[in-house]
């Protein structure tokens, strides 16, 4: 019943500097001022963003939440097996509407001892792991490590840090925005509210560019 655990294990060296770099190529420009990946952002040229990646592993979340995840499609995932891994007393997450009803509560965990209880006695009957498993509940705990270009992360956290989405992948989204924004101030600048943290607002100064994203490249 942990909190989710969010790790940033790798982000591209000076991203800016190579999505600067990527930019500058299209334009024929002299590198400077990396407020003009801002600019870039706003006229919709967001291709030069996808040469940064970041990977993150997150521990302690549901397979509710994993479902969600894998949806994102430009991405790389490697997840906990429930194929390969004993999931015997396995750990789950529990929701907070639930946590905040006792009897909710007793109802939840007392369907975790039972599916729990049901695993363990189709193990030692000798069911394969890959098929006791069908009874495993969406609220097992999974670790899941995740890698993706700044878009596809732009476009992740536009839809999952929405107040509609689903509260669990919500927070998660949050905890890889604050990880990320450090490293990328001017690809994450319009994502950021002093509520997930203060982003660095940089130089006023800004550069022309051709109105039309497209134009400059082929």
């Amino acid at each position: 019943m942990a909190t989710a655990n969010v790790e940033l294990m790798h982000i591209t060296d000076d991203p800016e500097g190579v999505i600067e770099l990527a930019g500058r190529t299209c334009y024929k420009s002299h590198s400077g001022n990396r407020s003009v990946i801002r600019q870039w952002i706003r006229l919709g040229h967001e291709s030069v963003i996808e040469h940064a990646s970041a990977t993150f592993r997150l521990q302690g979340v549901s397979r509710a939440l994993t479902h969600q995840l894998v949806r994102h499609r430009l991405a790389s995932y490697s997840q906990q097996s429930q194929r390969y891994v004993d999931d015997v007393q396995f750990h789950y997450v529990v929701p907070g509407s639930i946590k905040a009803n006792d009897q909710a509560l007793e109802v939840f965990n007392d369907c975790m001892k039972q599916i729990q209880s049901a695993y363990e006695q189709l193990r030692g009957m000798g069911i394969k792991k890959e098929d006791a498993r069908f009874v495993l509940p969406n609220a097992c705990m999974t670790e899941i490590v995740v890698t993706m270009n700044f878009r596809e992360l732009r476009h992740f956290f536009q839809l999952r840090m929405d107040s509609h989405a689903q509260w669990e992948i919500r927070g998660v989204a949050a905890k890889m925005l604050r990880l990320v924004v450090p490293h990328a101030p001017n690809v994450f600048y319009d994502l950021v509210d002093d509520t997930i943290l203060e982003v660095p607002t940089g130089t006023s100064t800004e550069e022309t560019l051709p109105q039309d994203p497209t134009s400059g490249m082929e």
